[in-house]
């Protein structure tokens, strides 16, 4: 039997996430590369800004329309009031459980309560959702279905249990340097709190 190319695709260890992303200071570095690469673009277009401080977190104004923005505003993390490094952690261990990770362990992860939790994992997978939903699988796709569930006791066993949903997962494989997961879809997913 072949070994599994998804199975088997070289990830970041946890040790290896700390050391990049361990301080508050790291992950802002991180965030403002990745939400501007060429440097700040104010949404009117224009590249010149004053950056400042207000309680702890850094802004940017535009030196043409005055217009001013965090480097959290428009994204994800907008409303939060959770450290970088947690929302970045989050990030870290919902992307890299291949069974999904409860808001119960996410919340003793990241010392936050269950419900900043619950609510922080739910954001997380609708954005993900968002991004994947205009782009559509292509070349080699792999194709597995599976189940979830069966908290609940009674039912049957296995694929008969009234308490499991069915559910289809797709993966486009690349080739390169690695072969990477670009897409899951499962339609019959409904989350609970």
């Amino acid at each position: 039997m072949a070994i599994n190319a998804i199975q088997f695709q070289k990830g970041l260890s946890l040790a290896a996430f700390l050391k990049e992303y361990g301080s508050e200071e790291q992950c802002e570095t991180a965030f403002i590369k990745a939400r501007w690469p060429h440097g700040f673009v104010c949404p009117c277009g224009h590249t010149t800004a004053y950056e400042f401080r207000r309680q702890g977190r850094r802004y940017w104004q535009c030196g043409a329309c005055r217009h001013q923005t965090s480097l959290r505003s428009g994204t994800v993390m907008e409303h939060g009031h959770l450290p970088l490094t947690k929302w970045f952690l989050a990030i870290y261990l919902i992307t890299q459980s291949k069974t999904n990770i409860a808001a119960l362990a996410l919340m003793r992860q990241l010392g936050i309560s269950w419900k900043a939790a619950w609510l922080l994992k739910h954001k997380l997978m609708a954005a993900m959702a968002q991004r994947e939903a205009d782009r559509p699988l292509e070349g080699d796709i792999r194709v597995d279905d599976a189940y979830l569930g069966g908290e609940r006791t009674g039912g049957g066993p296995g694929r008969g249990s009234t308490n499991k949903v069915a559910f289809v997962a797709a993966v486009e494989m690349r080739e390169g340097v690695r072969n990477e997961c670009v897409s899951i879809r499962s339609p019959a997913f409904r989350s609970r709190p």
